[in-house]
This record gives C-alpha cells, structure tokens and sequence, in this order.
C-alpha cells in the first residue's frame, strides 16, 4: 500500500523505540522506498511519526479534536507533514517533538495518574489503620493550595494506565522503582478491598454481597483490567455467601464470573436481598442512589461517595 511521499503515523500506545522499529522493518520490506531517518529528507521520503492519542471514552470526537497533541517524526519533514495532517481536523494546539519524545510522553502521562492513585491509596490504608477517615482526610488535605491528592479506590484498570508504566519499568528497570512500587500498590488494592468486605461479613451466615460496578471506570462499558471484576473474582472465590453485581453498563457477565455462580440484577433486586453491598465504581446513577435504601445494610464504600 505504500507510495512514495507517504504518511505512516502510529497513534497506540507503544514501548520507547516503537516508531525507529517500525520503520526499520518496513524499509527492509520495500527497499524501492525512501524513509523518514535513514537518510537526507527528501520531498519523495516515506515520512513515519508518532502521536499519541489523547481521548476520554465517552467523549472520544470533542477530545478527538480539541485536545493538544504532541506530534514526533523520524525527521523534521516528517514531523511536518504529520502536523499538516492532524491540522485538518484538530483545533487544539498541534506540538512538535521527536518520535521518541512522543513515545516517552504518553507513556509518561498514564505514569502519572497511576503513581498518584498509589499515593492516594497507600494514604487511604494508612488511614484506616489509625482510624481515620481517608476521604475526610483527602479533602482536609487538599485545603493546602499546592495539594492535590486524588481519590483512592479498588486499584487501576482499562487498557491504558494500568499497563504502560511497565514498558517504563521493562525500558530502564534500575531507574523505575517508584513507578513500579506504584504498580505493585494499585495491583494490590482489589485484594484490600476484599479482605475489607470480608470484615464486613463477619458474624453473618451465608451474607449476599451486592457489588455495585464492575466497568473500569464510571459511565462506560468497558471491563479491561477492571480493579472492580477482580475484586469481584476474589470475592466469588471465597465462597463467603452469594455475589451478584449490579452495573447498567454490563448487559451479560464475564465467563470467570457466571461459571461461578455470580448474577447479574437490577438495583432493586439487589438492594432487596443483599446483606452486604459493595461499591466499586461510581456510576452517576449510584452515586444518585437514595442513601435510606442503605440503611440496614452493610456497606464498603471504596469510592466515598455514600
């Protein structure tokens, strides 16, 4: 499918040296091509860069094209005619860089997130075992002006910040310890969680837990590297009492799920059996749930919301 003067861009998430690779192996495929790096530019050159992609599910066309985007090519003619083409449709600002600079900086935002999460969540047990409560302590903190601590919870899921801090971790294992301790915390919050809910059921025979959520995120139905599916697992696992899972995002449960027995209801019928509910993601429609209807349950809020 190449042609001369041709524009090859790489938009997923990728390990640093992604965009040199691929370049490298198509150049070996089509040695009648000029490409971008391997050379002086030249007006017929197979131009590759990278931009990566900068999009909130849910609200994928407005951030699509508003959003700011750092764009990197293997020379300064391909950063160019990247620019060029993202100048079509993006009205955000349009930043040049290098490939590898672009690689490095989104890996670096997801990063970031996930290393403050872990902070949050390490503040959150920390407060738990004082007795305190951690999402009053978050906002009492947060009263600092140079504070900004985020909101813990279950873990980190979905396809982005719970992967890509390890192709830092895999790129330079000596110089990453703090965002490997942070993965290492965030990959250990669902088990907090159940242990929590654990507590929770203590003195109740055969409890039905209500686990509220399952998406990785609130108001979306995507489940990947869900921290509340795991939680869940964990719980069904146990064998404690019943599970069932309340989520309006979710029309049909994962198979590590129904083979164990776990049902998916409406919030009325959970609300109706369950001893236990846990709250995993905080879908707008939970967060709006009339708090009497809570009443004589137990509740493990990890989102702070109830």
């Amino acid at each position: 499918r190449l042609r001369p003067a041709a524009l090859v861009v790489i938009e997923s998430t990728c390990p640093v040296h992604t965009t040199e690779r691929l370049r490298d192996r198509l150049a070996a495929q089509r040695p009648d091509l000029h490409f971008s790096g391997t050379g002086e530019p030249r007006v017929d050159q197979v131009c590759v860069a990278y931009c990566p992609e900068r999009m909130l599910p849910g609200n994928a066309l407005d951030e699509m094209q508003g959003n700011t985007r750092v764009i990197g090519g293997l020379d300064p003619l391909a950063t160019r005619r990247a620019i060029e083409f993202y100048g079509r449709f993006v009205y955000g600002r349009l930043v040049p860089t290098t490939a590898r600079a672009a690689e490095l900086c989104k890996l670096v935002e997801n990063t970031y997130r996930d290393v403050n999460i872990a902070l949050a969540n390490e503040v959150a047990a920390l407060s738990h075992e004082v007795g305190v409560d951690p999402f009053e302590l978050i906002r009492l903190a947060n009263l600092h002006p140079r504070v900004d601590l985020l909101t813990p919870g279950p873990g980190v899921g979905g396809h982005c910040i719970s992967v890509d801090p390890w192709f830092l971790v895999d790129l330079s294992p000596d110089t990453t310890s703090l965002i490997r301790t942070a993965r290492l915390v965030n990959d250990a919050q669902p088990a907090r969680v159940a242990e929590a809910v654990a507590q929770a059921c203590a003195g109740l025979d055969r409890p039905v837990i209500a686990c509220f959520g399952l998406t990785y995120k609130p108001d979306v139905d995507d489940i990947r590297e869900s921290p509340a599916l795991r939680v869940v697992e964990l719980l069904a696992s146990q064998g404690q009492g019943p599970i069932v899972v309340v989520d309006p995002f979710v029309s049909a449960l994962p198979a590590s799920l129904a083979d164990r027995g776990v049902a998916l209801l409406t919030t009325g019928l959970a609300l109706e059996r369950a001893d236990v509910i846990v709250l995993l993601v905080h879908h707008r429609c939970f967060i709006a749930l009339e708090k009497s209807l809570l009443r004589d349950k137990r509740v493990v809020d990890t989102r702070g919301v109830w």
